[in-house]
C-alpha cells in the first residue's frame, strides 16, 4: 500500500472524521499539515490518534510546501471555489467536502476550468454515492426490474439535536453554507438524478423558517427525562449559543417537486425538528416498488403483481451520525481512485449537477414560482464546452 502525504485546508469537523475513516480503514498516511486560524477539527484528530502536522499561515503556504498525494478541503462552504482555484494551480490531487460549490456563478466558472482539461484528479464527499445500500438501490434501477420509473417520494427528517446544531453552526447562514438544502440535501439529489439518468426539468418549493426562530420564547429546553436539549454538540467555526436566538437565516424545514426529463415525478420533504427520525426513499416503478430506508438501513423491494412477502435486505452497520458505515466505504472508494485501481464512485460534473438542482429549487422557494430549468442546463452545457 502505498504512502500519502495529506495536506489539509479547512481542518473542520467534517474533514477530520473523514481522515478518521481514512486511518481506520488503512490508509498510510501523514498529515503534513493545515491552514486553519481555527481548526475545529483537531480534537476529533487527536481522538484518532491523527498527528495533524504543522498549522500554516494559509493555503499558499501549505501548498508551496507540497508535493502532497492529496489535498483535503474541508473550509465552509463559501470558501470552497477559492481553495479549489488555489489547489488546482498547485496541480495536487484534490478531495474536497461537498457542496463543491455555492452559486450559480461559482458552478458555471469551475465547470469552465473543469472542460479545459487541466485540472487534476477531483474528488468529491458525496458520501451517499459509497454507501452499499446505496448502490444496491442503483443497481437495481440500473438491473431494470422495476421498469420505468413512474414516481418517487423522499425524506428527510433531523432529530431536535441535529437540527440545532445546523441552527447553531456556520451552515445556518446563506452567506457562509448556501442554503440549508444545499448543504444538507445535496447528497440525496445527486442519487435522484442518478437514478431518474436524466436531469430536472421543472422544480417547485416552498419553505421557511419557523422552528429555530427568537420569537418562539416558550420552548422547552430539557427533554421529558429532565436532561438539557438543543445543545449538545460543539457549534464548531463561528458557532452561536442559542438555536433559537441566533443570527440564522436559512430554512429550517422545506418541501420540494421535481419533474426529471425522463418523466419521473419526485417529492421531497425536509424538516430540521421531528421526534420520529427519517431519511426514506420510496421509488415506483411500472414493474416494482423500492422503499429504502437510509436511517434503519434497511431496503425492501417487491415485483408490482407479486403478492408474497417482500424482498428485505437489513444492513448490519448502523452508526449514531446515520452514515451507517459510508465514511469507511468512501474511504475506500477514495484510495482506490487514488491509486489508480478504480474510479471513484461520483464525478464533479455529478457533484455540480446536483448542486445546480438544489439551487433551482431554492430559487423556485424564494421566488415562489415553478422554475425551468432548461436555462440553467443551457448555461451549463456552454459552461462545460469551456465557453460563455
Amino acid at each position: 500500500m502505498n504512502h500519502h502525504r495529506i495536506g489539509v485546508i479547512g481542518l473542520g469537523q467534517r474533514i477530520a472524521h473523514v481522515l478518521a475513516a481514512m486511518k481506520e480503514t488503512g490508509w498510510m498516511l501523514e498529515v503534513a499539515g493545515y491552514a486553519d486560524a481555527s481548526p475545529v477539527g483537531l480534537p476529533i484528530l487527536a481522538g484518532a490518534g491523527i498527528d495533524p502536522g504543522r498549522a500554516y499561515a494559509d493555503e499558499a503556504a501549505l501548498l508551496a510546501d507540497g508535493p502532497f498525494d492529496l489535498v483535503m478541503i474541508g473550509s465552509p462552504n463559501h470558501l470552497h471555489f477559492d481553495h479549489l482555484n488555489a489547489a488546482f494551480a498547485a496541480s495536487f490531487p484534490i478531495f474536497a467536502e461537498k457542496p463543491i460549490v455555492r452559486t450559480f456563478a461559482e458552478s458555471y466558472a469551475l465547470a469552465r476550468t473543469l472542460a479545459a482539461g487541466t485540472a487534476p484528479p477531483l474528488f468529491i464527499g458525496l458520501v451517499m454515492r459509497s454507501m452499499p445500500i446505496v448502490r444496491e438501490v442503483i443497481a437495481r434501477v440500473d438491473s431494470g426490474e422495476l421498469g420505468e420509473l413512474i414516481s418517487m417520494d423522499a425524506t428527510e427528517h433531523l432529530p431536535p439535536e441535529h437540527g440545532a446544531y445546523l441552527a447553531r453552526n456556520w451552515r445556518r447562514r446563506q452567506d457562509w453554507g448556501g442554503s440549508f438544502m444545499l448543504d444538507k440535501v445535496c447528497h440525496d439529489f445527486d442519487i435522484f438524478g442518478r437514478i431518474a439518468g436524466s436531469r430536472p426539468a421543472q422544480v417547485a418549493s416552498f419553505g421557511g423558517r419557523r422552528i429555530f426562530r427568537p420569537d418562539r420564547a416558550d420552548v422547552p429546553l430539557t427533554y421529558e427525562d429532565g436532561s438539557a436539549a438543543y445543545a449538545l454538540r460543539d457549534a464548531g467555526w463561528m458557532g452561536a449559543n442559542d438555536a433559537f436566538q441566533s443570527d440564522m437565516d436559512v430554512d429550517d424545514h422545506q418541501v420540494a417537486i421535481v419533474r426529471y426529463e425522463s418523466g419521473l415525478a419526485l417529492s421531497f420533504h425536509s424538516n430540521s425538528h421531528v421526534a420520529l427520525q427519517e431519511r426514506r426513499w420510496y421509488i415506483a416503478g411500472a414493474n416494482g416498488t423500492m422503499l429504502a430506508d437510509l436511517v434503519r438501513n434497511r431496503l425492501m423491494i417487491r415485483p408490482a403483481l407479486d403478492r408474497r412477502k417482500p424482498e428485505r435486505i437489513d444492513y448490519a452497520t448502523r452508526t449514531s451520525d446515520n452514515h451507517n458505515g459510508a465514511d469507511q466505504a468512501m474511504a475506500i472508494d477514495l484510495l482506490a481512485a487514488l491509486d489508480g485501481e478504480r474510479a471513484f464512485p461520483v464525478t464533479p460534473r455529478d457533484s455540480l449537477e446536483a448542486g445546480l438542482t438544489v439551487m433551482a429549487i431554492d430559487e423556485a422557494s424564494a421566488t415562489r414560482r415553478m422554475v425551468d430549468c432548461a436555462p440553467m442546463w443551457a448555461a451549463f452545457d456552454e459552461a462545460l464546452a469551456g465557453r460563455g
